[in-house]
């Protein structure tokens, strides 16, 4: 009699143990505790009637038998994750659009013009997927996506939407009770704060270098600015601290126009090229009513071609 399979969510905990070679990764990822992994492993292995991991006071390694198994698992699931998004997706209306973006582009930009898109295309439905996550869009069920990063992504097409420029910023009671701002050097009297983020090939421009575009780059010492990850930390560094923050003018253009913040100077920071917010969306849907009148519609917006 054949052996019966483990199930998914077995598989899934085992996949998740192999690929970390730790039990406590695991168990927050799948969000069970280590102990309740560690049992589920050796059902797993009593199951099968073969031996998995090997473990000792301080790691675990998979044994050959453990490899085979994580191999075929990790594709296994794979399948079924992409079958499941397509069988989403077939279920869906098709006047529904399924739109992926961060929380930040979505807040600041994208949803103080839905009206104008729904007044444009009363027939489609948009729906959001709220992530810094990159997405598969067949396996995630994504229609279209907007990112932030170089616009190069295999197997999906990207339009650019725009440059992201970095201003200085900082709340109207600055202004008013703070030191003064009345040129680039008086900053250096101020607490100041921005972006912390880098990769491989491009660093979020930070003070030094807004400094030395605003020509104040002697004597300059960034080692009392306050770095942060993200951007929405930095613009509550200003409104509730004081603080004058390095922001993207083009997600703080609600809080300018609201008084929320003051920019300041006539002096910003461009990303360095590639990198730019993009439309990206999988190819071959090029021909897609719906992503064509999303991406015309978006592309517009923006003030970029929609050729």
């Amino acid at each position: 009699m054949n052996r019966m399979l483990p199930g998914t969510r077995a598989l899934r905990t085992f996949e998740a143990a192999a690929r970390h070679l730790n039990f406590t990764r695991a168990a927050d990822e799948v969000g069970l505790t280590p102990v309740a992994v560690s049992y589920q492993i050796k059902e797993i292995e009593d199951q099968l009637g073969v031996v998995l991991f090997t473990r000792t006071s301080r790691s675990i390694q998979l044994t050959p038998a453990g490899a085979v198994l994580f191999e075929a698992t990790a594709d296994a699931l794979d399948t079924l994750h992409r079958a499941a998004g397509r069988a989403r997706k077939l279920t869906r209306n098709a006047a529904h659009l399924r739109v992926s973006l961060s929380a930040r582009f979505a807040t600041n930009w994208l949803l103080p013009r839905l009206p104008q898109f729904r007044a444009a295309n009363p027939g489609l439905e948009l729906t959001f997927d709220i992530t810094d996550t990159l997405r598969d869009f067949e396996a995630d069920d994504i229609d279209i996506a907007i990112r932030f990063g170089t616009g190069s992504y295999e197997g999906a097409r990207a339009d650019r939407l725009f440059d992201t420029l970095i201003v200085p910023v900082c709340s109207p009671r600055l202004i008013e009770t703070g030191p003064p701002l009345n040129e680039p050097r008086d900053l250096l009297h101020h607490t100041l704060c921005y972006v912390d983020w880098k990769t491989d090939t491009m660093t979020w421009p930070n003070w030094r270098m807004w400094m030395a575009a605003a020509g104040v780059d002697d004597n300059f010492d960034d080692s009392r600015c306050v770095g942060f990850a993200d951007s929405s930390f930095v613009v509550q560094a200003v409104v509730e601290s004081g603080a004058v923050g390095l922001a993207d003018l083009d997600m703080i253009a609600g809080d300018l126009a609201q008084g929320r913040l003051v920019r300041l100077f006539d002096v910003g920071v461009r990303m360095a090229a590639p990198y730019a917010y993009y439309l990206v969306y999988p190819q071959g849907s090029e021909e897609d009513a719906r992503v064509v009148a999303f991406r015309d519609w978006l592309l517009g917006e923006a003030g970029a071609p929609t050729a």
